[in-house]
């Protein structure tokens, strides 16, 4: 027989353990990210990681099934690289980091966000190369990645992104050629300025990384 104090002992861990129990994968993810982003105006002081859930943050627009589809950052002087967890937030509709000091490389994982329909990354100090995965965001409209520090080619496989309507590059460092197909038909060549561009794409004539 076990005990009636052995059973108040055990609820009372169980009930120490609640928190964490039923915390989703979303907070988790957020906290993590929120613990390597330095936060000097405090704009992430609601994400408190014992919540169930995450919709009470600031920051955070949640969908009637308490899924996170908007995290909208901009311009809140958060600086700090993109961890590969943001890849995990698979309800993601809209990710709204412009306007801060954000630096390293944008994480391939955020090809997995199946959701995605506008990814806002500007204004940054991104580096390295703009990840081939983004080619799986089929849903993706609006891609801005200007003004950052972003460098080599850019993928052919956005080409196949049918849904997308603007996507801007412009004040990077890539290089090599513009794609024509696709969406890209449509593209200003705004979005593609001072970059170490080669133009648009001859296709047969030379690679597409020619001058990389």
């Amino acid at each position: 027989m076990v005990s009636f104090s052995f059973k108040i002992f055990l609820l009372s861990i169980l009930s120490t353990l609640t928190p964490i129990l039923s915390t989703n994968s979303e907070v988790t993810v957020l906290h993590a990210l929120r613990t390597k982003f330095s936060d000097p105006k405090n704009v992430l002081q609601s994400w408190d990681p014992t919540l169930v859930n995450p919709c009470t943050w600031f920051h955070i627009t949640c969908d009637p099934n308490n899924h996170v589809i908007r995290l909208d950052l901009g311009n809140s002087n958060i600086s700090g690289a993109l961890g590969p967890e943001l890849g995990e937030l698979k309800h993601l509709q809209y990710l709204e980091l412009y306007g801060n000091n954000f630096e390293g490389k944008i994480p391939k994982e955020l090809g997995g966000l199946k959701n995605l329909i506008s990814m806002d990354l500007y204004g940054n100090n991104l580096q390295g190369e703009i990840p081939k995965s983004f080619s799986k965001l089929k849903s993706l409209r609006f891609l801005r990645l200007n003004n950052n520090k972003l460098s080599g080619a850019i993928p052919r496989e956005l080409a196949k992104l049918s849904n997308l309507k603007v996507f801007d590059v412009s004040n990077n460092d890539l290089c090599g050629t513009i794609p024509v197909d696709g969406p890209f038909s449509s593209f200003p060549m705004e979005s593609f300025e001072n970059n170490r561009l080669n133009g648009p794409e001859l296709q047969g004539l030379v690679s597409y990384d020619f001058g990389c």
